[in-house]
């Protein structure tokens, strides 16, 4: 193995160095991080070079024989001066270094080497362009740090007025290079703050890209990357504040993409990943998981927006982002999780991913924007698709979270998130689907909750949840916002053991459709002053209505036009401040079902009817009351039919301001009488009370007729009519049931003469009898036409 270690003695500048390595003396070995590095360590380049450029000369380095013969040049605690020049050699060595210093940046650019190891080594820059090597390269403990006062050509800083454009610009250049191995940069710190770091654009890897506890000062440029393995980058520190700390678009990993805590070593010396500067990794195709687990990712949000690319118009843009990654391909799970920090927009529109996005344990902030487009969203999702999961239990977020159009064919869950956007949307998942349930639970939301037109497969479950401080729009501002949602179970927004849902801005389920149940049980619902509508599901069709809040609704409760198949309620709903709209509210049946002799049940209902609504409207009593003979309670549902009536009364004689008496009076007339007729069996018994009354009137009565024979034909106590009749027999209770029966004729009504007072009292009893005779006709026709039904 051709080798060269350190020398036995100091030499000259005047002085030849020895044909062959003694190890017998040994010295210290060499600090290649040293300010001011040792000269009695140089070698110059050109010298380690000769054997390779000049076969055969004798040179600094001679072959020894050895156990084997390895192709291995490695070369030890040396001070190479020059240009360790290998630009388009053909060698079939690898070349390793260690604890060296170079005096200027290493040149392998076209070259074809057997591999490339540079540890514990100190480099002005590594220039390796096109770079083929059939075995790992490798960059361990080493220091790249470009000095920006040498004239060289791809490691100084570039200018846009004094350079071309495409000229590279970078401490480790890899561009278009080849690895038939690994490439690994671990524990290595690469320093150029106003270039690149690292470039490797379209840099093949065979292997995996392994850059723990990296230190980068500049720019990580690896856009169109190709690696078979990982790209492991965890316990790195990139640094780049005003553009890209990591450019990754078109990044293709054949294994996972990781960017975690480091946990080699003892628990204190563990190291996590950070970047100050944006991730920009579009069209990022990985076969594996991409993990940030742990990591901290910061960006600006004072500064300008440095990154030219990123200018633009674009309303839904993020100016600011930590991580973007649009149309991104992950085949297995996202883990942005476990105490990840990030500074900045978490950027994923239209990305796939086959497995789960987990964002459980992070924390997400954002500078909220103060002039629309405000643009602070926090994590942005839009269009992308999760095969499994989104797992945000403990997820803190400052700004909006956005899922707009986003499908997730599995669970969407967070239980125990805060959520701080404050008068805008915290959440927004307009129109996205979700195959499984929807899970807020225990989460503190300052902001709006927005799923309208979401379809949920499973339940959409908030309980124990508390939003408040909603988006203040001028239609109407909601905390929660379901409008729309389709959901093939339920729609829970209960308490949850010791946590209440509580909401202070109102709730809105306005069209939407449930299969099963909308439950409010326990829920405290309060509204904002500007519209104070604590509850809205008008037209929204479930099977089952549980409207069991824990404190009546501090506002009015809207249910207009709603439909379910049972209304399971409490009193605390009909108490709401703002009263309960229920025009065109339909519903089959109650939770607790009224017993067909449960009176003081109905006329309860009844009052808490009458109190909500504020006002008479005939449409709750009527849905009322069909659903009571529904369910085979006749008698109850025309007590309610019959207190409808009264109300109306009451409310025509509000409205009549010098006639209101007279309504009152025939309102007290017609309930008393026939129950506005529903109550037939009370106007029989008011027809033989005015039978008995009429018989005694006029049995007891006498007829001032009957004194004057002249004029009248007298028969008995009474006159006839006709001289014909006087051979009839006069009966007074004959006569009274001729008169209240106006239909028919019995043959004494229109033969007996009446005068005086028995006129006008014959006259009251006749008009008495036609509305009796026509309340009790209209009563049995009601009764046949339901049972006929």
């Amino acid at each position: 193995m051709p080798t060269f270690r350190r020398p036995v003695r100091d030499w000259g500048s005047g002085d030849e160095p020895p044909s062959e390595v003694d190890d017998g003396q040994q010295r210290p070995p060499f600090d290649p991080f040293a300010p001011d590095p040792d000269r009695g360590y140089e070698v110059k380049a050109a010298d380690l070079l000769r054997p390779f450029l000049e076969p055969g000369s004798g040179g600094l380095l001679r072959w020894r024989k050895q156990a084997t013969n390895a192709p291995i040049v490695q070369v030890e605690d040396a001070y190479i001066t020059g240009k360790l020049d290998l630009r388009a050699a053909e060698l079939g060595y690898l070349f390793r270094f260690e604890r060296c210093r170079f005096e200027q940046p290493p040149d392998v650019r076209e070259a074809n080497l057997l591999g490339l190891v540079f540890r514990k080594c100190w480099l002005p820059g590594l220039k390796a362009r096109n770079f083929r090597s059939r075995n790992d390269v490798r960059l361990i403990r080493s220091v790249v740090e470009v000095d920006s006062g040498r004239p060289d050509s791809e490691t100084t800083v570039r200018r846009a007025e004094d350079v071309e454009r495409g000229l590279p610009d970078a401490a480790v250049n890899l561009t278009d290079a080849v690895v038939e191995g690994s490439v690994v940069l671990t524990r290595s710190r690469i320093v150029h703050p106003r270039g690149k770091a690292v470039q490797a654009d379209r840099l093949v890897i065979t292997g995996a890209l392994l850059a723990y506890r990296l230190e980068a000062i500049g720019e990580v440029r690896i856009p169109g990357l190709r690696s078979g393995g990982n790209v492991n980058f965890s316990g790195a520190t990139l640094r780049n504040k005003d553009g890209f700390a990591l450019n990754g678009n078109g990044l293709q990993v054949g294994g996972s993409l990781l960017c975690e805590v480091d946990n080699y070593g003892p628990r204190s010396g563990r190291r996590r990943f950070s970047a100050k500067g944006m991730l920009f990794m579009p069209s990022l195709k990985v076969a594996g998981d991409i993990v940030f687990r742990g990591a901290k990712l910061e960006v600006d949000q004072t500064g300008d927006i440095v990154v030219d690319a990123w200018k633009t118009g674009d309303w839904y843009v993020d100016p600011r982002p930590a991580l973007i990654a649009d149309r991104m391909q992950v085949e297995g799970n996202v883990e942005l999780s476990d105490q990840l920090e990030v500074t900045g927009t978490l950027r994923m529109v239209n990305a796939h991913l086959g497995g789960s996005l987990r964002l459980a344990g992070a924390g997400v902030r954002v500078l909220r924007g103060k002039t629309p487009p405000y643009h602070d969203r926090a994590i942005h999702l839009d269009g992308s698709e999760v095969n499994g999961d989104i797992d945000g239990s403990g997820l803190r977020t400052e700004g909006q979270f956005r899922l707009a159009d986003v499908t997730v064919r599995g669970n969407l869950f967070i239980r125990g998130g805060k959520f701080a956007h404050p008068q805008r949307d915290a959440i927004s998942a307009r129109r996205s689907s979700v195959s499984g349930n929807l899970m807020l639970t225990d989460c503190e939301i300052a902001g709006t909750v927005r799923l309208q037109g979401m379809t949920v497969g499973g339940s959409i479950n908030l309980r124990g949840s508390a939003a408040s401080q909603p988006e203040i729009a001028e239609p109407g501002s909601w905390s929660v916002d379901l409008r729309s949602v389709q959901v093939a179970r339920s729609v829970q927004l209960t308490a949850n053991r010791d946590r209440p849902f509580v909401v202070t801005g109102g709730v809105t389920l306005d069209g939407a459709s449930v299969s099963r149940r909308i439950d409010l049980t326990g829920a405290q619902l309060h509204s904002l002053p500007q519209h104070q509508v604590a509850l809205d599901a008008g037209d929204c069709v479930v099977d089952e209505f549980a409207l069991r809040p824990a404190i009546p609704p501090q506002g009015s409760v809207q249910l207009r036009g709603a439909r379910c198949a049972t209304l399971n309620d409490t009193v605390e709903l009909w108490h709401a401040t703002g009263g309960v709209e229920l025009e065109d509210f339909r519903y089959d049946a109650l939770g607790s079902p009224i017993g067909l002799h449960d009176d003081r049940a109905v006329d309860e209902r009844l009052r808490l009817l009458r109190d909500a609504i504020r006002g008479y409207r005939p449409g709750p009593y009527d849905q009322f009351a069909t659903m009571l003979r529904a369910c085979g309670n006749e008698e109850h549902a025309d007590t309610v039919l019959l207190k409808k009536q009264q109300f109306r009364y009451e409310s025509l004689a509000r409205g009549y301001r010098f006639l209101g008496g007279g309504v009152r009076l025939w309102s007290w007339l017609q309930r008393w009488m026939v129950g506005y007729g529903y109550r037939p069996v009370r106007a029989l018994a008011w027809l033989f009370l005015l039978l008995v009354a009429g018989s005694l009137w006029f049995g007891l009565g006498e007829d001032d007729c009957t004194l004057d024979t002249e004029r009248f034909a007298v028969a008995g106590d009474r006159c006839a009519v006709n001289t014909d009749d006087t051979g009839l027999e006069w009966n007074p209770v004959l006569y009274t049931v001729d008169l209240l029966v106006p239909i028919a004729d019995f043959g004494n009504k229109g033969r007996w003469y009446m005068g005086g007072v028995d006129k006008w009292v014959s006259t009251g009893f006749t008009a008495m009898g036609w509305v009796l005779a026509t309340t009790v006709a209209a009563g049995m026709t009601r009764t046949l036409r339901r049972n006929g039904s």
